[in-house]
């Protein structure tokens, strides 16, 4: 069978620009939810929990932590992808949905310091009941949907590409859909739910549907990055250019149906909330699985990789490993535990790996130098083994009934189990928190001095 190629042409005018702001403004995403997880880690660690001064502080921190290191960081990426993937059309729209995104990412930051916090927990896209941070998500919502708009109507000019350029155009295109798909969805929900409902139901109704839809858009702009990285890394896919294709429509599918949750449910009423539960939990690894299974496969009978491509496969092989086993843990949920982040902590950051991978790809080709090919190589296993200790111990502790989203004395650790569960969280928090650093450092110097 012939090998697929899958990579993309990096064009050098203003989209290559308009990549790069997206680049810069997920790695601040990342920086900042960075600093906000080291605080997050010792509220929840024996010994650490007792004497940190911020205890009171961990709601605001891990509500600001989740929406930079998921929300911002990932459409970021998805705008540096689409950028480059579309014609230069449109050009003030990008540039306007880059700034507004921007600006919203920041205050969004600032509004944990800007007085009362008023933290909701809510899932999906988690909120602080004050001015300042809903200003800023709004604006960082219309922004990306300005982007996505953009995307949709910029597509790029039929070229001699690759076949599997094209498979790549088509998951793009899926995951930019997908996008404006849930961003209707909140909009729909927004105008559905009552004004009587406030605080915590309130935030939940209003992001549920549309929150469960991101998750569909995240899985596909990963499944991009993996074949990407895979040919980058001279890892043989294993897939045709056709097969791809028909795998990422596969994963866009489910999106089509999503509808009926609004249409044969009330947003209030738990058949709306059920709905997409069981959407995710059915549908959302349509794509995902059999990829992840053809790729393992292939990273395991690979040559060994030699000049840049170290860096690019350990990510990709970190990334699918985290992926997998994150999936796996999701179906062993049950009640409201720490199995829960557990499941969500091992896919995010297994999609958090694959565009590191992608990014440290990407760097020469928008005009930065090489990243630093040991630390490169090295830190997608520091970042994806710390990840995975810290799931680990999730997992441990959730089987012991340890409470999500709670701090302190409140998880309850009065035994030697419970402690030694949670301290293994600690401390492969801490280890994936310095993978998160030597990322952010990595390209920082490989950006500090351009080409």
């Amino acid at each position: 069978m012939k090998t697929t190629e899958f990579h993309l042409a990096i064009p050098s005018d203003v989209r290559a620009y308009l990549a790069r702001g997206w680049l810069l403004l997920g790695l601040f995403s990342l920086l900042v939810a960075g600093l906000f997880a080291l605080l997050l880690v010792l509220a929840r660690t024996p010994y650490f929990q007792s004497i940190i001064p911020w205890a009171d502080f961990f709601y605001t921190a891990l509500i600001v932590h989740v929406d930079l290191s998921v929300l911002v960081w990932f459409l970021a990426v998805g705008g540096v992808l689409w950028s480059l993937n579309s014609n230069a059309r449109f050009v003030v729209i990008g540039k306007a949905a880059l700034a507004l995104a921007a600006l919203g990412a920041a205050a969004m930051a600032l509004a944990a310091f800007t007085g009362e916090a008023n933290p909701v927990t809510n899932n999906y896209i988690p909120v602080l009941q004050q001015r300042f941070f809903l200003i800023g998500l709004a604006l960082f919502a219309v922004g990306i949907a300005l982007l996505v708009l953009r995307t949709l109507a910029s597509l790029p000019k039929p070229g001699p590409n690759t076949e599997g350029a094209s498979a790549l155009c088509l998951g793009l295109l899926l995951a930019a859909a997908t996008v404006a798909i849930a961003l209707i969805s909140i909009v729909w929900s927004y105008r559905a739910v009552p004004a009587t409902i406030h605080d915590r139901a309130y935030f939940e109704l209003l992001f549920w549907g549309g929150g469960h839809l991101l998750q569909f858009a995240y899985t596909l702009l990963m499944l991009v990055a993996w074949l990407w990285l895979a040919s980058a890394s001279g890892v043989t896919s294993g897939i045709s250019a056709r097969i791809a294709m028909a795998l990422l429509l596969l994963g866009f599918a489910p999106v089509l149906v999503a509808p009926i949750g609004y249409l044969a449910h009330d947003v209030v009423s738990a058949g709306h909330i059920l709905f997409f539960t069981a959407h995710m939990k059915y549908a959302g690894g349509l794509a995902a699985v059999p990829i992840a299974l053809i790729l393992l496969y292939q990273l395991f009978r690979a040559a060994p990789a030699s000049g840049a491509q170290p860096p690019l496969r350990a990510a990709l092989a970190a990334s699918v490993l985290l992926f997998s086993v994150g999936g796996v843990i999701g179906f062993l949920i049950q009640g409201t535990n720490v199995t829960i982040p557990a499941h969500y902590h091992g896919s995010i950051v297994g999609v958090t790996l694959a565009f590191m991978g992608l990014t440290y790809h990407l760097l020469p080709k928008l005009g930065y130098r090489q990243p630093d090919r040991r630390w490169a190589f090295i830190q997608p296993w520091v970042l994806g083994g710390g990840q995975l200790l810290h799931i680990t111990g999730l997992a441990w502790s959730g089987g012991y009934g340890v409470q999500r989203k709670v701090a302190g004395a409140a998880q309850g650790l009065e035994s030697s189990e419970r402690m030694i569960a949670m301290g293994l969280m600690g401390l492969g928090g801490l280890i994936a928190i310095i993978g998160g650093l030597i990322f952010l450092v990595v390209v920082y110097r490989a950006m500090r001095r351009r080409r």
